[in-house]
């Protein structure tokens, strides 16, 4: 009985690859947005330690300028980052489509390689149960001969 073999198998192989690379972009832009993500939220906590620390008893006018110099830059970078994360965002769904197209073509064609296999299995079982009649069909012709001649 000879093996299921899929015509395209070259293609699929390349499907599942394009969809294994799609998947790794996806999952960096993920990351570089986690990381942005994580840098606000450091920020923020930062820029709440420094304003409670700001009114801390014993600091002088110059030091409080300071303070709030540093509160200043602390919200650009904020501003910054936020930027960056809306890019990243953006990054992010680019990257999902990607995937998901990568994901639907490769699905694709892991359904009619199914279908097709199972057409095949179809097939070989007909013709399997084809060969098993004309063996039963056969013994028994050679039966009743063998039971004619005995007769």
């Amino acid at each position: 009985m000879k093996q299921f073999s899929f015509d395209l198998e070259s293609i699929l192989d390349i499907r599942k690859h394009r969809e294994q690379e799609a998947e790794i972009a996806l999952g960096k832009a993920v990351r570089d947005l986690t990381r942005i993500e994580r840098n606000i939220v450091a920020v923020a906590n930062e820029k709440s330690r420094v304003s409670l620390e700001r009114f801390a008893l014993g600091y002088g006018v110059a030091e409080i300028l300071t303070f709030d110099r540093y509160v200043q830059r602390l919200d650009a970078i904020k501003e910054r980052l936020i930027k960056d994360a809306a890019q990243a965002e953006l990054k992010v769904e680019a990257a999902r489509e990607v995937y998901l197209e990568a994901s639907r073509n490769r699905d694709a064609l892991d359904k009619v390689k199914s279908d097709e296999a199972a057409a095949y299995r179809k097939e070989i079982f007909n013709e399997e149960a084809k060969v098993l009649d004309d063996i039963a069909g056969s013994a028994f012709v050679k039966r009743r001969s063998l039971e004619g001649i005995h007769a």
